[in-house]
C-alpha cells in the first residue's frame, strides 16, 4: 500500500502470534513501532478496505509497556465490519495500529489513599487489567488485589496460566473471582457483576471487604455491566473519581 494513502498517526504492523480461545475468542501478537503506553490504555487496530476506506477499532493492550510484542485480546463479531477481518489474520500477515495509545485507566489516576482495588470485567475487558497486573507497579502499590472476570460460559475463562504466574506473584494479596452466568461451574459464582456486589457474595468469596475509605474499583466491560455496577457502588456510598475530586470509582467504556 502506498504509504501516502495510510491515514495519519497508524502505523504498519505484522501479525507474530496468535491464540484462538474459543470458536469467537482470540489473542494477536503484534510487532508494530507504537508510542510508549500506560498499563491499562488501549489504541485502535485498523485495515483497509478494497474501496480505500479505513476500518478501526479500539482495543486494549494486554502486554506490560516494557514489552515489545502487542498484544490484543479479540472477540469475532459476526456482523461486524472489522472483527471478522482481523479473525483471518496469520502470523506474518500486516495490519495498522494507532501510534498513540489514548485512555486514562492506568495506575497513576489511582488515589494514592487507595489500599484495595478491585478490577471487575466481563469478557475480553479483562485484557487491560492484566497488563496493570503485569506491571510492577500494581503489586507495590496495593496491600490487596481482586480481579473479577464475568462470561457467559466457562470456555471464556481464559489466560488461566498468566492468571496463575499472577497469583504466584502476588501471593495471598492475589484474589481472582471467576464469574460466570450461563453454565453451573463449581468453582465460579454465578449471576452478574452488580448484583454480587450489592449482595456481598464478591467480598465473602474473596474475603476481602468492602470499604468505601480503602477500597477503589475499576470497570471495564459491556456498557450494561458498566452502567449497572455505577449505581451500585453510588448505592453503596461509593463515589465516581474525577481528576478535580476524588472518588472511589472510575471505568473506561470505548464501545
Amino acid at each position: 500500500m502506498d504509504n501516502n494513502s495510510i491515514p495519519p498517526r497508524l502505523i504498519e504492523g505484522t501479525v507474530v502470534g496468535r491464540t484462538d480461545w474459543t470458536e469467537k475468542l482470540f489473542s494477536l501478537k503484534i510487532q508494530a513501532s507504537m508510542m510508549p503506553f500506560k498499563a491499562g490504555q488501549f489504541t485502535k487496530l485498523a485495515l483497509p478496505t478494497p474501496e480505500g476506506e479505513w476500518q478501526r477499532r479500539a482495543y486494549s493492550m494486554i502486554n506490560a509497556p516494557n514489552e515489545k510484542i502487542l498484544e490484543f485480546l479479540l472477540v469475532t463479531v459476526p456482523e461486524g465490519d472489522l472483527s471478522p477481518r482481523l479473525d483471518i489474520l496469520q502470523p506474518g500477515d500486516k495490519l495498522y495500529v494507532g501510534e498513540d495509545p489514548a485512555g486514562f485507566m492506568t495506575l497513576d489516576e489511582i488515589p494514592a489513599t487507595a489500599r484495595d482495588l478491585w478490577l471487575l470485567s466481563t469478557g475480553t475487558a479483562i485484557g487491560p487489567f492484566l497488563s496493570i497486573l503485569a506491571d510492577p507497579a500494581s503489586q507495590q502499590q496495593f496491600e490487596r488485589v481482586v480481579l473479577v472476570h464475568a462470561v457467559r460460559k466457562e470456555e471464556e475463562l481464559i489466560y488461566r496460566e498468566r492468571i496463575a504466574e499472577i497469583q504466584q506473584r502476588f501471593g495471598d494479596r492475589f484474589h481472582y473471582i471467576p464469574v460466570v452466568s450461563r453454565e453451573k461451574v463449581s468453582y465460579a459464582l454465578s449471576g452478574r457483576i452488580p448484583q454480587l456486589l450489592s449482595s456481598g457474595a464478591l467480598s465473602e468469596f474473596s474475603g476481602v471487604e468492602l470499604d468505601p475509605i480503602n477500597s477503589f474499583f475499576l470497570l471495564c466491560g459491556n456498557p450494561e455491566m458498566v452502567h449497572d455496577s455505577r449505581d451500585t457502588l453510588q448505592k453503596m456510598g461509593y463515589k465516581k473519581h474525577l481528576r478535580r475530586e476524588v472518588g472511589q470509582f472510575s471505568s473506561e467504556n470505548y464501545w
